[in-house]
């Protein structure tokens, strides 16, 4: 696993923030199907993160839990969120899709105290169900709003939860206090970053750097896929750890930057 950049910041100055969709936790089909949560342990410690946002997290799947009975480690006891989380951080889970066997839904792994959990459905249409974890992050003070995200696949369904997203906020997060929503925007084409700033939101970018973090395919990132957006934050930094073992725990790479308050 690829070392990742230490912080040029003193400890606590900022906050750092990951944004990871792990795919279940399993890669592969078939024969070749592996189970990678135990790596992926690693590699969410290995981020040390203030606060890790998790997409196509599972709480169970009974039919993988009883194909990974066997192997040498197998399914975890615990939801995967429970198990990924470095010990003493908080944590909050809530489902967006019921499956055949299953579910999976967004986490938040959060090394700061947080409060009330919230949950909002932004599905647009029957295949795909989609929803935002909202949880109050209580750091250095100030309660700072975290909205972790999964769009959709089609861009008409994004823009339109981009809206919605803004509705929740509007609803749910008093004004004028710090917002970050991250997440895995399936944004293939680049073309969310004007409808968010609609919206008061930017994207993360550091100052005079790079919007643009490819973050997947993980073996040969092209498309800035997971992406944190800000209100009343500023970014410090931004990398995207690469490397054999981080291509192969999911078909994405997690994306971390540094955030400061405005």
């Amino acid at each position: 696993m690829s070392p990742l950049r230490p912080s040029p910041h003193p400890p606590g100055a900022v906050l750092r923030v990951a944004t990871y969709n792990i795919h279940k936790g399993v890669r592969g089909v078939g024969p070749a199907k592996r189970l990678e949560i135990h790596n992926l342990q690693m590699g969410v410690a290995a981020l040390d993160a203030d606060l890790v946002c998790l997409q196509e997290v599972r709480l169970f799947h009974h039919r993988e839990a009883a194909q990974f009975d066997r192997t040498w480690f197998g399914w975890p006891e615990k939801g995967q969120a429970e198990f990924l989380a470095p010990e003493g951080y908080e944590v909050a889970y809530r489902t967006n899709a019921v499956t055949k066997g299953g579910e999976h839904g967004n986490a938040l792994l959060s090394r700061w105290p947080i409060g009330d959990i919230g949950h909002h459905d932004v599905s647009d249409h029957a295949f795909e169900q989609r929803g935002l974890l909202h949880v109050p992050v209580h750091w250095q003070g100030t309660v700072v709003h975290v909205v972790v995200a999964h769009f959709g696949l089609i861009h008409s369904s994004r823009v339109r939860q981009v809206d919605r997203l803004a509705a929740f906020v509007r609803d749910h997060v008093p004004e004028g206090t710090p917002l970050l929503v991250a997440g895995d925007f399936n944004d293939w084409g680049e073309r969310l970053d004007a409808a968010m700033h609609m919206h008061d939101l930017r994207r993360a970018s550091p100052p005079h750097g790079r919007a643009r973090a490819p973050t997947f395919p993980s073996r040969l990132p092209v498309f800035a896929l997971d992406r944190v957006y800000t209100r009343g934050l500023r970014c410090t930094g931004v990398q995207v750890p690469r490397g054999p073992s981080w291509a192969r725990m999911s078909d994405h790479l997690p994306l971390l930057v540094e955030l400061a308050l405005e």
